[in-house]
């Protein structure tokens, strides 16, 4: 097999254009403190949505809140790095590198 590096580069383009589009369609979830919080955050870490349960609010304990809401947007964002890991690798196994 030849070594074709414009056929390389239009496969790395090809699969780039796909890995962007499939996390712009992409959503995850996650919620900390048993569901008092919960976010929602595309493939791009652009977070959607807050959910915050009411009964968190009336307590005032307001920097509880703060580190609830901050352990659920991490953990999405470990969930989109997951995501992006497994398409990666799914994406690059199917390409014909020369080495």
């Amino acid at each position: 097999m030849e070594f074709n590096p414009k056929e390389l580069l239009a496969q790395a383009q090809r699969a780039s254009q796909e890995i962007q589009e499939k996390m712009r369609a992409t959503n995850v979830e996650a919620s900390s403190g048993g569901g008092t919080v919960s976010v929602k955050m595309n493939g791009q870490k652009q977070l959607l949505a807050v959910k915050i349960d009411p009964e968190a609010v009336k307590s005032g304990d307001v920097e509880m809140l703060q580190d609830l809401i901050t352990a659920a947007v991490n953990e999405a964002s470990r969930k989109v790095d997951g995501m992006m890991q497994s398409t990666l690798g799914g994406m690059l196994g199917g390409m014909n590198l020369p080495f």
